[in-house]
């Protein structure tokens, strides 16, 4: 099946031949099509290798359809036309797609490049979808797709097992200190200078993969983590730092987005990255609005 299907001619190439075969000039031809005339060439030898037969006739001076190739003609007309309209009736049912999405977010997912490309990319493509941004708090913010109080989540991974996710973008995570640390002050750090300081707790609800991963629990060594006091958002988080009560790892982006008075970002040399995603319930995944979703993140990801 799979040397069958490698000699199926492409819709690109008939597009070609058909191009050709009005203009019965390689180069006239190219010009229309805004390729290169051996591009051109090159593509119909293929076309006609795939096919079994010759369908241009090439002298120095004239270029002419075979018999073959003029029999093919129509065939190929109706090949192309027919995908034209399948594109179309496509087009007409993505334009359909209506009703409500619930976009959750966590932190400052929803002030993000990539998450407002994505929404951006939604909105120009179904302008009959209705969105709705929900700010979620750690404790929550798996949870809420668990329970479908949300459709789409623009989050953090890792995830559990019943999400999906479609990545968005990667970035380093940083040390987030008391001002007044002393090792605040230093321009660089490890992991292992970090050791004896506590950690900021979260909430029992927050998956634990999501807790240690971000924790960095254990640590390298295999040591395990000391924890301070449970905040629940990212204020609270802010302001258990800043007096000094525990420290937290956060994605690089929080420099610019949660600048705090009593608080300081470090780097850290040997601390691993973080990923951005959309994410979805996995048995949800062919519902057309979170589908439409869906797309419009891998469109943004593969662009990116």
């Amino acid at each position: 099946m799979g040397a069958s299907l490698a000699r199926e001619p492409s819709i690109h190439q008939l597009r070609l031949y058909l191009t050709l075969s009005e203009e019965l000039h390689f180069g006239n031809a190219a010009a229309r099509l805004f390729i290169t005339q051996p591009a051109l060439s090159q593509q119909i030898r293929e076309l006609e290798k795939r096919l079994g037969v010759r369908v241009i006739e090439r002298t120095s001076r004239t270029l002419a359809l075979t018999e073959e190739g003029r029999a093919l003609l129509p065939e190929a007309r109706a090949a192309v036309e027919a995908v034209d309209r399948l594109k179309r009736v496509a087009g007409a049912r993505q334009r359909q797609i209506s009703g409500r999405v619930i976009v959750g977010t966590i932190g400052a997912e929803a002030s993000m490049a990539h998450t407002r490309a994505v929404l951006s990319l939604l909105r120009d493509r179904h302008p009959q979808l209705t969105l709705h941004l929900m700010n979620l708090s750690f404790a929550d913010h798996m949870a809420a797709l668990a329970h479908q109080q949300v459709d789409v989540v623009f989050l953090r991974p890792p995830a559990t097992d019943d999400i999906e996710l479609q990545h968005l973008a990667t970035e380093p995570r940083v040390a987030c200190l008391p001002a007044d640390h002393p090792l605040a002050a230093l321009p660089q750090l490890t992991l292992a200078q970090l050791a004896d300081i506590p950690v900021v707790g979260m909430p029992e609800q927050v998956p634990r993969l999501w807790r240690d991963f971000w924790a960095v629990d254990p640590r390298p060594d295999g040591s395990r983590v000391r924890y301070g006091p449970v905040v629940t958002d990212m204020e609270s988080l802010m302001h258990t730092v800043a007096t000094g009560e525990a420290m937290y790892f956060l994605p690089a982006a929080a420099r610019e987005y949660f600048p705090r008075p009593g608080i300081r970002y470090s780097t850290v040399v040997d601390l691993p990255p973080s990923t951005s995603a959309l994410a979805w319930l996995g048995r949800r995944r062919s519902e057309p609005t979170i589908r439409a979703v869906r797309h419009a993140a891998r469109q943004v990801d593969l662009q990116g």
